[in-house]
């Protein structure tokens, strides 16, 4: 027998108290804060679904690894641990540690970027897009159609536009093509899956052109849940094996580990070719540290081997998937607009629908974040006009999609808080047309809504 209610696949071992706030409080805070959510003291957020990343709860097995953490400078066991646990569901030749995934990021694009290049992804999310730009690159979104529709159901609407692909390469040559990569699940996106068969036609077009093919897979698990969920012929199959499937389509990768390897820092860049892993290297020694810490403490690396492990179980993946599911589902029930189908580590509320009275370059998801940290204290991202809408040249254009998302951080919150922000969301959602937009008073370049401020519209 099988019983619809989702039960946590674990009990809770220690607490950590959160402050509870009034309205009148939380006004105030978010108005010291510039009204940019990132500049928020934490203890004035009640409910934080910033961000997913290095936000979940360790394990008790996470947290005994950690007191095994050798520290030594090269060499450690604790590396070795870290190296078999990666290898194990990703076997690229070269792991290269990092402190987290913008950190490898850098170093890849450092390596491989420059003026005149052009790196296409299914969608670049904000950090991928600022290393890329950085180098003078071009950074160029593929998805396919549907997944710039926030109401298409399309079960893998993170899938790259294969005929896109091609049409780029065509056009600009291979010469200006160093990488192609692929984001899963797709962030930007609205946390959305890309499918196997979409993996495998990535790599039959790069291997036509000769160009290499990388991953941001820093949220591969759940993307493997949801082949295994929703593409034909994938539903006997074990989790750790569709990912190491997935890693065999590429010739390397870049991960934060604080997504789905459950740490709350690290990250590495992976690759099978040996020149451009000894440049990466070379590079890493300048600003990470030596290739067997790069940047991490030995109990990192131990707590993120024994994370790997557990991050593949299907009992805890099965409650991840059902429990974000469960936050859209009834979102979507009491008719406010979020992306479909519901994602893995998120659900984006659909701002532009909910808010259209505010035009994009107003921010209407900057508007519902807001607005919903003021309603009851939960801080979610705007992932829209303001994070994406500044160009390389200083203009500015409306994003693909106004979103928020909120980012649910891994075996932390428990049900009654997920009902709790249901009320929250549709309390804000029935005074909609009530809210005003926003405009930014300073902006920093790139990335300038993690510490640009801003103020509302008046009239």
């Amino acid at each position: 027998m099988t019983f619809k209610t989702i039960i946590e696949p674990f009990r809770v071992h220690s607490v950590e108290p959160l402050v509870m706030t009034t309205p009148e409080q939380r006004r105030e805070a978010i108005g010291r804060a510039g009204n940019n959510l990132f500049s928020l003291r934490a203890e004035d957020v009640l409910i934080d679904f910033l961000t997913d990343s290095g936000t979940g709860a360790m394990s008790r097995d996470q947290w005994a690894a950690i007191q095994r953490g050798d520290e030594s400078y090269a060499g450690s066991p604790s590396w070795f641990r870290f190296l078999e646990s990666v290898q194990d569901l990703f076997p690229f030749e070269h792991v290269i540690p990092t402190h987290q995934g913008r950190a490898a990021e850098k170093i890849l694009f450092t390596a491989i970027g420059g003026e005149g290049k052009i790196v296409p992804n299914n969608t670049h999310f904000d950090t991928t897009r600022a290393n890329v730009e950085y180098t003078g690159a071009r950074a160029v979104d593929l998805v396919i159609a549907e997944g710039r529709d926030p109401a298409s159901r399309h079960p893998f609407k993170g899938n790259m536009d294969l005929d896109a692909l091609e049409s780029l390469l065509i056009e600009h040559g291979r010469e200006a093509v160093p990488v192609v990569f692929m984001t899963i699940t797709n962030n930007s996106g609205g946390g959305q899956p890309v499918s196997l068969e979409n993996l495998r036609g990535v790599r039959e077009v790069c291997d036509r052109y000769g160009i290499p093919f990388f991953l941001d897979a820093c949220r591969f698990a759940e993307n493997a849940w949801f082949i295994r969920e929703r593409e034909a012929g994938q539903g006997d199959r074990d989790v750790r094996d569709i990912v190491r499937e997935v890693a065999s389509l590429a010739d390397g990768m870049t991960m934060s580990a604080k997504k789905d390897p459950l740490g709350n820092i690290g990250g590495w860049l992976a690759m099978n070719d040996d020149g451009l892993a000894d440049e990466c290297r070379t590079l890493l020694i300048l600003t990470e540290g030596f290739p067997t810490y790069g940047g991490l403490a030995g109990r990192d690396l131990e707590a993120l081997a024994q994370g790997l492990r557990e991050s593949v179980q299907h009992d805890y993946l099965r409650y991840r998937i059902r429990s974000t599911a469960y936050l859209g589902d009834a979102l979507t029930a009491a008719g406010v607009p979020v992306v479909q189908p519901i994602g893995g580590h998120a659900v984006y509320l659909d701002a532009g629908a909910l808010l259209p009275h505010i035009d994009p370059l107003d921010y209407p998801g900057q508007a519902l974040a807001i607005a919903l940290y003021e309603a009851g204290g939960i801080r979610g991202c705007e992932i829209g006009s303001v994070m994406f809408g500044l160009q390389p040249d200083g203009s500015e254009r409306p994003a693909a999609m106004e979103l928020v998302r909120l980012a649910i951080p891994r075996r932390t919150y428990t049900q009654s808080h997920i009902d709790y922000v249901i009320e929250v969301a549709i309390s804000v959602a029935e005074r909609a047309d009530q809210l005003r937009g926003y405009r930014i008073t300073s902006e920093p370049r790139p990335l300038r809504h993690f510490t640009a401020t801003f103020e509302q519209q008046t009239g």
